[in-house]
């Protein structure tokens, strides 16, 4: 049995279910770090034909949620001018939005056409980025520790903000989490609060965790109160500030899409 791929310790299994209602896979629990998995992920060439599943019904109101969370941290506890890279960014939804919140997003997505945010692909900049976003990602990495220290390496950030769902002790039964989302396949690593806790240790980082939002960051990080209260009752005042002090990107960027395709004319 291999280790775990985050801190190395032995693993034992957890609990075996079927996937895409075909495939008969063992899930393996880390009493160390409390990381869970799945066995070598042999058919998410056969989950990932759609890459963005049919049933994720959420997608919209997700991006709705986190792009007024995630305005409130850049604004309020990083650079509000900075660039910024969205990891795995899907259609380009969040991109488009923090861009016309007035935020300079960029997007990533080595398996999803960019639909929304088309011109602010991570190749349309030659820059370095201040800190990159992965939400709903880290779920799909069978390598989480070297996903991580990867792209950060290669974007030159100091800090990844993220999410995904925590479990609380030890895995919950088959039949008790939803998040498994057994049928589609593509959940495969799941985390509890002391695995993300030992990632940022062992990456050297400050750590901060509320309501499914993560971040790892070199910089100074709130107090734990502070980001609580950030994220929580004090978000849909705080996402207000961003609106009203940035300028909204939408016009500026029809306008050098339409000059860009205006020189290729002439």
């Amino acid at each position: 049995m291999t280790p775990c791929p985050i801190c190395q310790s032995i693993r034992h299994l957890a609990f075996n279910s079927s996937v895409l209602n075909k495939y008969d896979v063992d899930y393996f629990y880390c009493d160390e770090c409390g990381f869970l998995q799945t066995e070598s992920p042999y058919w998410l060439e056969e989950a990932y034909e759609n890459p963005i599943a049919d049933a994720d019904t959420g997608l919209l109101m997700r991006n709705f949620t986190i792009a007024k969370q995630l305005s409130v941290l850049l604004f309020f506890c990083f650079d509000k001018n900075g660039k910024y890279l969205d990891m795995a960014g899907g259609y380009g939804t969040l991109t488009r939005m923090m861009r016309d919140i007035g935020f300079d997003f960029y997007w990533d997505d080595p398996y999803c056409a960019n639909i929304l945010a088309k011109h602010f692909g991570r190749t349309d900049t030659k820059d370095t980025f201040d800190g990159i976003t992965a939400f709903e990602v880290l779920e799909h990495i069978h390598n989480p520790l070297q996903f991580i220290r990867d792209n950060l390496s290669s974007t030159g950030a100091n800090t990844l903000v993220f999410s995904t769902e925590l479990f609380e002790k030890s895995p919950p039964s088959p039949e008790d989490w939803w998040y498994y989302i057994f049928p589609i396949g593509q959940h495969i690593s799941f985390y509890q609060l002391r695995t993300l806790k030992t990632i940022a240790k062992i990456l050297g980082m400050n750590f901060r965790s509320y309501s499914g939002i993560h971040i790892f960051s070199d910089q100074p990080l709130p107090s734990p109160w502070m980001y609580n209260l950030m994220l929580g009752c004090l978000s849909n005042q705080l996402s207000r500030v961003p609106k009203i002090v940035l300028t909204s990107k939408t016009s500026t960027d029809s306008n050098m899409i339409i000059n860009k395709f205006n020189k290729i004319l002439h």
